[in-house]
């Protein structure tokens, strides 16, 4: 793709009720704090091609607020999904975006590699390969399966499973949409783009 199907919208294109659409990303909670955002991407590609339906972008903020802010999960673990469904789906931008996030977390450069290389990577506890196996098996399949989830069950309790299969299909969502239509890495975003990951 040269160019994008759909354009992303400069901040100052951006309808008014796009602000209500980013106004639902920001809720508190003291168990997963606001994602740093000072010296960050500000990801304006993925939110000015957004902007181009507030009130989708307000309804899709306001399931994924849940997933970056009030999951069950640790952000290491909400992290690990989101990256594996990254490199599975070939969406660079997604990817990129996490990578970001990833240092944030607590994971290495050599597990951004391992990412990539998938849950039967050397190196990974038995939960975080099983997080990863679980989104190739739900991404392939539409079902985690009885192994993985034995395994997932072993630590995670029901709400962090079932936050693990909303992540997943909420990232695998992003992943269609920016690779469908054709959102281009933000200038601030590409000094991040060395790291291994999918290329579109």
């Amino acid at each position: 793709m040269t160019e994008p199907r759909i354009p992303a919208l400069e901040p100052s294109d951006w309808p008014a009720s796009m602000r209500e659409a980013l106004a639902v990303l920001l809720p508190e909670n003291p168990r997963h704090p606001r994602l740093r955002t000072e010296g960050r991407p500000k990801a304006l590609n993925a939110l000015g091609t957004l902007a181009q339906y507030p009130e989708l972008a307000q309804a899709y903020h306001t399931f994924n607020g849940h997933i970056i802010y009030n999951t069950s999960l640790s952000p290491r673990q909400r992290e690990l999904l989101v990256l594996r469904v990254a490199a599975v789906r070939g969406s660079e931008y997604e990817w990129v975006q996490h990578v970001v996030l990833a240092a944030d977390v607590g994971i290495s450069g050599d597990e951004l590699a391992r990412v990539v290389d998938g849950p039967d990577a050397t190196g990974w506890s038995p939960v975080d390969a099983a997080l990863l196996r679980a989104v190739d098996e739900l991404l392939a399949d539409a079902r985690v399966t009885d192994a993985t989830w034995a395994t997932l069950a072993q630590e995670l309790d029901t709400q962090q499973l079932m936050d693990a299969v909303f992540t997943v299909g909420s990232y695998d969502l992003l992943a269609m949409a920016f690779r469908t239509f054709g959102v281009e890495l933000d200038d601030d975003l590409r000094a991040w783009a060395s790291e291994p990951g999918p290329t579109t």
